[in-house]
């Protein structure tokens, strides 16, 4: 007797098919539709959708149109990442006013760290209420930098009820860096002025992840993160740079490259691969003239972008050779972030922000988006969907879509209610449709975070800012029935 044909996924009924992606996320669901033809048709079906979007906004009635769930559910996501709503999930924490001024904010599922000083601090917004949860006061001076790491990145790994855990790293004035987690803590020395850089990511060693650092003494060091390197953490130290260390970063093309920016726009890569103590790891190096330190630096695939005076320049880290430069003539740079896999820069300047295609930099240099400001934009965020932009002495954020450079919303960092006096934004972190903010308000120091995932309630603005550049995006909406 033979044996039945195979059958494949594909041979199944489209039903049964559109069944089974029930069970996916919208992620999941995506990722089926790019399979093939039989399974695209199941993960666009209206069932999938409609669960999907239930899932997500369970209070938010689903409208009967003829687009479909799928698009509804695309145009719902984007409305929420663009924070186009007036009534976010809202916590706000009061600082103490003896305390020093949020000089860093990251954001984190739904956690806020901050820095103030010395201090470290992560704080719980699952309720209306936030709350400090966690302090760690492990230096003493001024903490530079912060980053996080996943512990499943990391060889502090040790189950999977960790899998969801993250690792702190911050550096200091104080010369050390220190790496805290679950109530553990570890200290590296090496440095001998103060830590003044970070790396982006964890390098990729044969045995173990790697952090790098980069001091005012003008060295990168290179830390073990095993725990069989607890004692002597300290793997290398890379010389080679003439003024303090701004920017570490590790190239995106190959994890085993970290580039780096001083303060004098140097440009080096080093190659971390069995390193040598010494500058014999240096595999190539730029200078970008500017008379300027640089504000930002990122990298992408082979290239490295960094903002520095009146420019951005981007680099091809396999010849060291400049790739492109997009120049803002007169304007001096305040920040820059950058989109480069959308091809999109964003520069903070003294009285705005420049939102710039750099598909079109060399043939187009004027193609700009204007997003005005009160005053030098000094914090910025960038995403496919929104710009934010902020200035510290003005106490709000500016919301604007990034495709037209539309003004979305204006944010206070304050409670609306009782800003009767003056108000200011010290720091800024920005994840989808999260954002926090910290600074000064009538009511003393604050910290405000809010959450725009379940908003209900469509901005109302007293008139559309558009830039001069691009045409406002109308918006026809009509009755609607519901399901």
């Amino acid at each position: 007797m033979s044996a039945p044909p195979a059958r494949t996924l594909a041979d199944l009924d489209g039903d049964v098919l559109a069944h089974c992606a029930g069970y996916l996320g919208a992620r999941d669901v995506a990722s089926l539709a790019l399979a093939c033809r039989p399974l695209r048709a199941a993960a666009y079906s209206d069932a999938v959708w409609y669960r999907l979007f239930r899932d997500q906004w369970p209070f938010e009635k689903v409208p009967c149109r003829a687009l479909g769930l799928r698009e509804l559910y695309i145009r719902r996501h984007t409305e929420v990442h663009q924070m186009k709503y007036d009534d976010p999930l809202s916590a706000i924490y009061y600082l103490n006013p003896a305390e020093t001024t949020p000089s860093h904010l990251m954001l984190d599922r739904n956690s806020i760290w901050l820095c103030q000083g010395p201090v470290a601090k992560k704080l719980s917004v699952d309720g209306p209420d936030a709350e400090v949860v966690e302090t760690h006061r492990n230096h003493g001076a001024r903490i530079t930098c912060m980053r996080l790491f996943s512990l499943v990145d990391t060889p502090l790994f040790r189950s999977d009820t960790q899998k969801d855990e993250k690792a702190l790293i911050t550096s200091s004035t104080d010369r050390t860096i220190r790496l805290c987690w679950k109530g553990h803590s570890r200290c590296y020395k090496g440095h001998s002025a103060p830590v003044t850089a970070l790396a982006d990511k964890l390098l990729v060693d044969s045995e173990s992840k790697v952090l790098a650092s980069g001091g005012e003494d003008c060295t990168i060091r290179l830390w073990s993160m095993g725990t069989r390197a607890k004692n002597h953490p300290l793997i290398a130290t890379f010389h080679g740079h003439e003024k303090a260390l701004s920017f570490l970063s590790v190239a995106r093309h190959k994890s085993s490259l970290l580039v780096s920016c001083s303060k004098d726009s140097k440009v080096k890569v080093w190659d971390t691969v069995a390193p040598s103590s010494g500058s014999s790891s240096c595999v190539g190096s730029a200078h970008i003239n500017s008379s300027s330190p640089p504000i930002a630096m990122k990298c992408h695939e082979s290239l490295c972008y960094i903002a520095t005076g009146s420019e951005v320049t981007a680099i091809d880290l396999r010849t060291m050779k400049k790739a492109s430069v997009l120049a803002l003539e007169d304007h001096k740079i305040l920040s820059c972030q950058m989109l480069p896999s959308e091809w999109l820069i964003c520069t903070g300047i003294k009285d705005k922000a420049l939102l710039w295609d750099i598909r079109k930099g060399q043939e187009l240099p004027n193609t700009v988006a204007e997003l005005q400001s009160d005053g030098p934009v000094t914090l910025l965020h960038l995403d496919p969907y929104k710009v934010v932009t902020g200035v510290p002495s003005d106490g709000q954020v500016h919301v604007w879509e990034t495709r037209t450079g539309e003004l979305l919303n204006t944010l206070s960092c304050g409670e609306p209610a009782r800003m009767g006096g003056r108000s200011t934004v010290s720091a800024m972190a920005v994840d989808g449709c999260r954002i926090a903010m910290a600074g000064s308000s009538p009511e003393g120091s604050v910290l405000h975070y809010r959450d725009f995932v379940k908003s209900s309630a469509p901005v109302s603005l007293p008139g559309k800012e558009v830039s001069r550049f691009w045409r406002p995006h109308n918006d026809d909406s009509e009755g609607e029935d519901y399901y």
